[in-house]
C-alpha cells in the first residue's frame, strides 16, 4: 500500500499553476485534465500513485499555451459504471483531456465515452481490444497490450528453460485475463508445451490457497500468474509461504514493478521472474533524466503507475504544443503517429490504433544480499517490441 510519507507529498505537489478541482472551473483560461483511477477498493495503491504522476508533471509544465494546468482525480473505484457516469460529469464541466483507467474494463468504458464527449483519453490498461476491436478515435495507450506481455516474458523464460514443459496458470476471470491466457495458450501450443490446468478467479477475490493446491498437484515446472495488483501480491505471497518456489519457477506475467516489490519484500521477490511495462533502472536518455527529477521532487524512485500516468499526461501536453490549440480533435491528429523520447527508448504512438510502440521487460528479483540499493529489487534479463501487425489487431477506426 502506499506508505503515509508518499501520499502526505502528494498534497504537497498542490504548487502555482497547479490547480485545485475547485479552483479549475472558476478559471477559463485554464487547460483542464482528468486523472480516472481507482482511488479505493483492491487497486487503491496504482491509482494513488498514478494521481501523483499526473499532479508532477502538470507542476513541471505549469503553463502550456499561455493557460494554466489544472487536473480533478476521478475515483473510479475500479468499475466500469462509476467511471464512465464520472468521466461525463467531468466532461460536461469542460475537461477533455484523460489519463487513467488503470483495470481494463473500466478502461474500454471510459474510451468509449471520451469518443462520444469529444475528448482524449490515454491508459495504461493492457487488454488487446482497447487498440483492437474496440478502437475509437478518442482513445490511446501508452502500456504494451496483454498480447506483448506474454510474447516478452513466456518466450523469453522459454528460451532460457527449454526443459520446462508443464505450466499452471492462475487467471482473473475478465478481459484482461483472458487476454493474458489466451496469448499464453498460442505460445504453449506452438512450443509443444503442455498446458496442465488453469484457474479463474474473480476480481473480488482475496484467499488464492484452493487455487495453489490445485496448481501444486499439477506438478507444474512453471506457474503463470496472469493476475494484477494486489491479487497478484497475495497470490505470490500465499505460494511462497507454501513452498512453491522451491518446486518450480514462478512467474508473474505483469507486475506492477517497485511498488508491488516494496509490499512484498525481496525475500518473497527474489528468483521469481516478472513481466514490466516500466522499471527505473531502464537504460534509456529520458528515463536518466526522470528518475533524478522524481528522486529530487518526491525523495521516491519512481514506480510504474506513477511513470506511466507521468508520460501518459506528458504525450497530451506535448500534442497541445505541436497543435497549437486545445481543440481535442487537433490534438488527436499531433498525436497520431508522433515519434519521441520515451521511458523505454524512442517510442512511437502508431497512427493505425492509436497504440504506443514501446519495449516490454521481463526481470528476476534478486536476493537481498545482491541489492546495491533499498530499490534494487530485481534485473532486466530481457526487453522487446511485441505487437500485432495493425490488419491483425481488428482495429477499424470509424
Amino acid at each position: 500500500m502506499i506508505k503515509r510519507r508518499d501520499f502526505l507529498k502528494l498534497s504537497a505537489l498542490a504548487a502555482p499553476g497547479v490547480l485545485s478541482f475547485t479552483d479549475v472551473f472558476a478559471q477559463a483560461d485554464t487547460i483542464q485534465f482528468g486523472c480516472p483511477v481507482p482511488m479505493s477498493g483492491p487497486f487503491a495503491a496504482n491509482g494513488k500513485y498514478a494521481d501523483m504522476g499526473m499532479k508532477l508533471v502538470l507542476q513541471k509544465y505549469n503553463k502550456v499555451l499561455g493557460k494554466s494546468l489544472g487536473y480533478t482525480t476521478l475515483d473510479t473505484e475500479g468499475k466500469p459504471a462509476t467511471a464512465v457516469r464520472k468521466m461525463q460529469e467531468t466532461i460536461e464541466k469542460g475537461t477533455h483531456f484523460f489519463a487513467g483507467g488503470i483495470l481494463s474494463g473500466e478502461a474500454l468504458a471510459m474510451g468509449k465515452e471520451a469518443e462520444k464527449g469529444n475528448s482524449i483519453f490515454i491508459t495504461t490498461a493492457g487488454a488487446d481490444e482497447i487498440t483492437g476491436s474496440d478502437c475509437n478515435h478518442a482513445t490511446f495507450r501508452w502500456s504494451v497490450p496483454t498480447y506483448g506481455a506474454i510474447e516478452q516474458t513466456v518466450r523469453p523464460l522459454l528460451e532460457k528453460m527449454p526443459n520446462a514443459k508443464r505450466w499452471y496458470t492462475i487467471t482473473p476471470q475478465y478481459v484482461f485475463g483472458d487476454g493474458l491466457l489466451n496469448a499464453a495458450k498460442a505460445i504453449f501450443k506452438e512450443k509443444g508445451i503442455e498446458h496442465v490446468g488453469n484457474s479463474y478467479h474473480s476480481l473480488a477475490e482475496k484467499e488464492f490457497s484452493g487455487y495453489l493446491t490445485n496448481a501444486m498437484a499439477a506438478k507444474p515446472d512453471v506457474l503463470l500468474l496472469l493476475n494484477f495488483g494486489s491479487q497478484s501480491s497475495d497470490t505470490l505471497r500465499q505460494a511462497v509461504s507454501f513452498g512453491m518456489k522451491n518446486n518450480m519457477t514462478i512467474l508473474m506475467a505483469w507486475a506492477s514493478g517497485l511498488e508491488q516489490f516494496e509490499t512484498l519484500g525481496a525475500d518473497i521477490c527474489e528468483n521469481v521472474y516478472f513481466g514490466a511495462q516500466y522499471w527505473h533502472a531502464i537504460d534509456s536518455p529520458f528515463n536518466k533524466e526522470f528518475v533524478p527529477f522524481v528522486n529530487s521532487s518526491l525523495k521516491i524512485d519512481p514506480n510504474y503507475s506513477l511513470a506511466g500516468s507521468y508520460i501518459c499526461t506528458k504525450i497530451m501536453l506535448d500534442a497541445i504544443i505541436k497543435a497549437n490549440s486545445t481543440d481535442p480533435k487537433a490534438v488527436i491528429a499531433a498525436m497520431e503517429g508522433m515519434k519521441y523520447e520515451g521511458l523505454t527508448g524512442t517510442e512511437e504512438i502508431r497512427k493505425g490504433d492509436h497504440q504506443v510502440i514501446k519495449n516490454y521487460y521481463l526481470l528476476k528479483g534478486k536476493a537481498k544480499s545482491k541489492m546495491r540499493n533499498k530499490n534494487d529489487y530485481a534485473d532486466i534479463i530481457s526487453f522487446g517490441k511485441s505487437f500485432l501487425a495493425l490488419d491483425k489487431t481488428m482495429c477499424k477506426m470509424a
